[in-house]
């Protein structure tokens, strides 16, 4: 059964169908196996309904409408020039703005393909007149905007939380010491390369300057302000916060700045509803086809083959962090989230982990395996985004996938990287 199910998947995939279609079609086959027919395909819709509805995930179609409302706004501008304004000036300091104003937007927005669009599209033009390589320049875009799965508001975490029953409120804060950890050391390479290269500095910029570029930027600055400050100050859910996101955002947009009119408000509010519907039908196609692998008794066959039961923690989250790393090179991540997450989960709470911590190591896998060739979607939403060719996104690649694995490996054996801040908030 388990062979049927995944060839149907490979099969369709090689086809070219959208990742729905073979994440459906497995799930009815296995239902029809399970069943011996279609007689009790009405549990699949159950199993589909059930998938979709615990109430975290309406922060989900929030999160990313604000994220659109911003992308189309003023708000990932100011955020540059305020980040420039500060590192412009120090070798490699475009190249440490990019990082860092990419690490900022997704603390603004959560999601990994608003912040290469609206990151990228300023900043990659003055890298390169600066000098910079497009390979690099496009390498670090594409990374460093994965950091956004990690800074909340994530996304992933959410899935994460949702699919393991897990506070998505401790998720966000334990992703928090890992994105930064990235940055830094994302940091330091483009202070390096920068020097190998013989990349100019740009000119300093005076205090003046910078104090005008802090207050424009104080209005997006608000939106971690909402986020962390209201959900860990007791004040909003992680739900109510992405709800306070939006009118945030909207009052942000159309009377602060004035850049969105209620047309450009319908075409965001259209584009939002089109992500959010595939968003949820692939969280209710993963939630039908994870009972039916479960049903079969698929996990425990393919860990017991690998001998997962006789490891210890570090063994079990090497493994883990291998099935979600390769997963993303080929899936979409929440498909991967979705698949994966109820088959790890016996095994988590068998050898006692904390699943804050495991959350960490997963979505950074995630962001990891979303940047990687040969089918990470980052990859993918850079191509078109850019009008650049495979080869030359992916060429430069392999030293940031080689920091993050090493942030893998840190995580792994020093989990207070993720757990300091959220032992400081909730114990």
């Amino acid at each position: 059964m388990a062979l049927t199910i995944f060839a149907i998947m490979v099969v369709l995939l090689c086809l070219g169908f959208p990742m729905m279609i073979p994440l459906i079609a497995a799930a009815g086959t296995g239902f029809y196996m399970v069943f011996g027919g279609f007689g009790q395909m009405e549990t699949m819709i159950q199993q589909m309904m059930a998938g979709i509805r615990p109430a975290a995930l309406i922060a989900v179609p929030m999160f990313i409408f604000a994220a659109d409302i911003m992308t189309r706004g003023q708000s990932a501008g100011r955020l540059i020039d305020m980040v420039m304004a500060f590192f412009g000036h120090r070798r490699g300091g475009l190249a440490i703005s990019t990082a860092a104003a990419c690490t900022m937007f997704g603390a603004v927005s959560g999601s990994t393909q608003a912040t290469v669009v609206a990151i990228g599209s300023p900043l990659r033009p003055r890298m390169l007149k600066a000098g910079y390589k497009d390979s690099f320049t496009l390498a670090l875009i594409v990374n460093a905007s994965d950091i956004a799965f990690l800074i909340p508001p994530s996304i992933g975490m959410i899935i994460y939380g949702v699919i393991s029953n897990t506070s998505i409120a401790e998720l966000f804060i334990a992703g928090i010491g890992p994105g930064l950890l990235i940055l830094v050391l994302f940091s330091i390479y483009a202070w390096i390369y920068a020097i190998r290269m013989g990349v100019p500095t740009e000119p300093v910029t005076p205090w003046s300057e910078r104090g005008r570029a802090v207050l424009r930027a104080l209005w997006p600055l608000g939106f971690p302000i909402i986020i962390i400050g209201g959900i860990y100050g007791g004040i909003f859910s992680p739900t109510e916060a992405a709800a306070a996101c939006v009118l945030y955002a909207l009052i942000l947009e159309m009377i602060v700045f004035r850049t969105l009119d209620l047309k450009g408000l319908i075409a965001t509010a259209r584009s939002t509803g089109l992500i959010t519907a595939v968003v949820f039908i692939l969280v209710g196609a993963g939630a039908a086809f994870s009972w039916v692998i479960s049903f079969a008794q698929v996990p425990q066959e393919v860990l017991g083959a690998v001998g997962i039961d006789d490891m210890g923690p570090i063994g079990v989250l090497f493994v883990i962090s291998l099935a979600f790393f390769i997963g993303c090179m080929f899936v979409d991540p929440i498909v991967v989230i979705l698949v994966l997450v109820p088959i790890f989960a016996p095994v988590v709470n068998a050898v006692g982990l904390d699943p804050v911590h495991v959350g960490a190591i997963v979505v950074l896998q995630v962001a990891i395996g979303s940047a990687t060739p040969p089918f990470g979607c980052d990859i993918f939403t850079a191509i078109a985004v850019f009008k650049r060719p495979y080869w030359e996104v992916i060429r430069g690649t392999p030293p940031f996938i080689a920091i993050l694995l090493t942030v893998s490996v840190l995580l792994i054996f020093f989990p207070q990287i993720a757990l300091f801040l959220r032992d400081l908030a909730f114990r």
